[in-house]
This record gives C-alpha cells, structure tokens and sequence, in this order.
C-alpha cells in the first residue's frame, strides 16, 4: 500500500531524486539546497516559493514515513538530505531507468501527456522512440501490487491525454477534468482578439496625434 505524500512532500522527493541523477557530485542536498531546488522557475509546475522552515518540517513528515533520510555531519554540523522514496533498499518501489525518469517528471510538474514527458526527460532518461514513453507509462499502470499512474481523459485543445501519479492519493477523474476546463476557458475568455488589439491601437494612435497637436499649439 502506497504512503501518500502531501504536494510539498511530492515537490521534495522529485527534487531529491532528480538531483541525484542530474548533479550527482551535488547530492545528497543540504536545506538551503533543496529549498531552492523547490522553488526552481523552471522545470517546476506549480511554481512555489517555500521557505526552509516548511521544507525542513516537510522532510520531518518525510523521516517519519521512512522516504527520506538525513545524513548530518557531525564536524560541520550540516544536515543534508537523501530519498529512500525508490530504488534503494528500504523502499519497495524499484523503477528502471524509464519508468524513474517519468515518476520524477509527473512529481515536479504534475500532470503531462506522454509527449511532454519525452520532451522533458533529456537530462534523466532518453526515449528514442514516443512509444517508449507509452510502454514505460503501461507497465506503471499494470504494475503488480497496484497502479501508481492514471490516465486522464483527453480534454478539449489537447491532443493527447495527461497522465496523474497516484503518491498523493487517489484522483477524482471527473472533478480533475471540470477544473482543467474551467482554467482554461477563463483563459481563453481572458484573450484579446486581433480586432479589439486593431482597435485599441487605432485609439492610441489618435490619442497621441492629439498630444502632439496640443503641444505644438503650446509651442506657438
């Protein structure tokens, strides 16, 4: 049975595994590190902007559930930090190469069509081919002991359908699917179309050729 983990706690274990894989020499993190790791603008969605007092109270939560753990050195004084999320001894959860690559992908950036996953895995995995996205996305489905994704419904203006990890709990497809169209026609609503930019342009124009004509009568 899966521990579920909070969306901070999912932000810190994606962090933690994706530094180990991309900036080994940097791993393990020490708080400083992984706060900004967190908060990070790109590569992260939602942006968040933690500080170290949520992030060391998350890994606390983290400690007790035995998905990560802290290395301190006792001369220095400073805590740094390791998962035991997957792909160690302590954990269950043994992924290969793919299938870390996309676990790591859905706790940073949330949900993502297998498109975007393989065009976001570079520095973790690389899928030559767009079915291995899809075979990797399968067997994280179909896995024994239970599914640890879910495949989202295609929403309109998408082409493909999202994929959802399941570590923060079970999701309700149907309330996911309502949300993501209602953002999106607030969005949509929020554009300005070609005519309405023309004729806000056409009016600048005139405003400023009056300017311009008050001035020079100033100047006279």
């Amino acid at each position: 049975m899966l521990q579920e983990i909070s969306d901070i706690e999912a932000r810190i274990v994606g962090c933690l595994i994706e530094k180990s894989i991309v900036t080994p020499d940097q791993y393990p993190l020490t708080l400083n590190a992984l706060t900004s790791a967190c908060n990070q603008k790109s590569g992260r969605n939602p942006v968040m902007a933690l500080k170290q007092g949520e992030v060391q109270h998350a890994i606390r939560d983290l400690e007790a559930k035995h998905l990560v753990r802290t290395e301190e050195n006792f001369k220095s004084r400073t805590e740094k930090y390791t998962q035991r999320f997957c792909n160690t001894r302590y954990s269950n959860l043994q992924f290969d190469p793919p299938q870390l690559a996309i676990v790591c992908l859905l706790l940073l950036r949330g949900p993502q069509t297998p498109g975007e996953l393989r065009s976001r895995s570079g520095r973790l995995h690389t899928f030559a081919e767009p079915a291995e996205v899809l075979q990797a996305l399968t067997s994280l489905i179909d896995r024994e002991g239970g599914p640890l994704l879910v495949k989202l419904p295609r929403t309109p203006g998408r082409k493909d359908s999202e994929y959802m990890h399941l570590f923060s709990g079970p999701v309700d497809v149907a309330a996911r699917v309502s949300h993501v169209q209602t953002a999106r026609s607030a969005g949509s609503s929020d554009r300005v179309s070609v005519r309405e930019l023309a004729e806000r342009v056409a009016q600048l124009e005139t405003d400023v050729a009056e300017i311009k004509g008050v001035v020079e009568r100033l100047r006279k």
